[in-house]
């Protein structure tokens, strides 16, 4: 293949990737109650297996945007997805909680190339003018990743068991190696991979800016809501709601797709208020403001309402924080620039991610305490205000960072 691919191509390839990465990654939440009585699992090891994945995956996170700088994200990525793909077939092979433990984490360090090398591709090959619509195509890919695996996933678990679909997904998975590796990134707004030079910040650079930790705190705030529904919503919904795995099927996808809809709605609607003269600061900090105050109301909501009230709040908090997804990676894109994306992303998504080595764990926790969601939701809900905090207080104006100068330098 001669020349670059183009940029739209691009952000297809890594927009399938980690719709890859959501299916495989959210395989074990939709099989959980089969998983649960087969192996004859507690709501403690369930936690565990849920949150497990993360040991691997924030750790990685960091250093694989560097490596994504280093050696560039082309050769990083297809590494993590083969590794990926593979755990997720063996995982069809499991027989005990040990075998499925040691599976989720390897699973999380193939995924946690994920994020890093795709936001290095997508800083490198779009312009910031079009960064809205790039970030929410990438979103929904990996917010309908869920609906698509719940939905499939959930009919094949039906006919055939849940270890069919893990070793069928996994298998799958490793065919869009294919054009990736026919793709070719050229230069786009920077070299891939980055030249070092007297502007390129390093890691202390990045590590002293107070947006980093802004956005990073913001980031897990978002992603403990994500993380806590994606891994107990069909528990949620099959054992302390009374739904049929059938109905869990049909309310988490709808619940799913309506989130990468409004992801990929609100990509394009934030370029389009940007062009008509509105700041990004305002754009996506208003944007982000209104995702965490439906986060606060929406948990109590599900808390304290019923069943079908609780999943009309489901719904609404299901559309409202898929808004806020273009911006989790549009602001760092946007202020970091292409010689910093792939480092400073890997840090922020490693912060936020840590959400998700906590948020199942301690659900899982406090449901075998209580036998009850209340006190998960209510946390929930807590979480909400500090992710108000992170994007509105303590992350400065939104801006392109002049990284040849300190913070604090005049």
């Amino acid at each position: 293949m001669h020349g670059s691919t183009s940029p739209f191509r691009l952000v297809l390839l890594v927009t399938a990737a980690v719709f890859i990465n959501y299916i495989d990654r959210g395989n074990l939440s939709t099989a959980a109650p089969l998983i649960q009585d087969q192996l004859g699992l507690s709501g403690k090891q369930l936690g565990i297996l849920f949150s497990a994945f993360y040991i691997g995956y924030v750790p990685f996170m960091p250093a694989m945007g560097w490596l994504a700088e280093r050696f560039g994200a082309h050769r990083v990525l297809a590494i993590g997805v083969a590794l990926w793909s593979i755990s997720t077939l063996l995982t069809g092979f499991a027989t005990s909680f040990a075998m499925l433990l040691g599976l989720r984490i390897l699973l999380g360090i193939g995924e946690s190339v994920a994020f890093p090398c795709a936001s290095k591709v997508i800083a490198n090959a779009i312009e910031p003018a079009k960064l809205g619509i790039a970030n929410g195509i990438f979103s929904f890919g990996y917010l309908i990743g869920p609906a698509f695996g719940t939905f499939i996933g959930g009919g094949l678990m039906l006919a055939y068991g849940w270890r069919f679909v893990f070793i069928a997904f996994g298998a799958t998975s490793l065919l869009w190696l294919i054009p990736w590796m026919r793709a070719r990134i050229g230069a786009g707004r920077t070299a891939e991979p980055i030249a070092v030079n007297e502007t390129a910040p390093s890691f202390p650079d990045i590590l002293r800016r107070r947006a980093l930790w802004g956005a990073s705190l913001g980031h897990f705030a978002s992603n403990y809501g994500y993380y806590f529904i994606i891994s107990w919503l069909p528990i949620y919904l099959v054992k302390a709601r009374g739904f049929s795995l059938g109905s869990m099927v049909a309310i988490a996808s709808w619940a799913y797709a309506l989130n990468a809809v409004s992801a990929l709605a609100m990509g394009w609607l934030s370029d389009r208020w940007i062009r008509n003269g509105r700041t990004p600061n305002v754009v996506y900090k208003s944007i982000m403001a209104a995702n965490h105050v439906a986060g606060i109301l929406c948990m109590v909501g599900m808390m304290v309402l019923p069943a079908g009230a609780s999943v009309a709040c489901l719904f609404v908090f299901e559309v409202i924080s898929g808004c806020s997804y273009p911006g989790l990676f549009a602001i760092p894109q946007y202020m970091a620039g292409p010689q910093a994306t792939g480092r400073w992303v890997g840090i922020q998504n490693a912060a936020g991610n840590v959400a998700g080595l906590l948020a199942p764990v301690i659900t899982g926790f406090l449901v075998d305490e209580t036998g009850l969601f209340d006190i998960a939701f209510g946390l929930a809900a807590v979480v909400n205000f500090l992710g108000l905090l992170g994007w509105t207080v303590i992350l400065p104006r939104i801006e392109p960072i002049d990284w040849s100068r300190r913070p604090g330098k005049a």
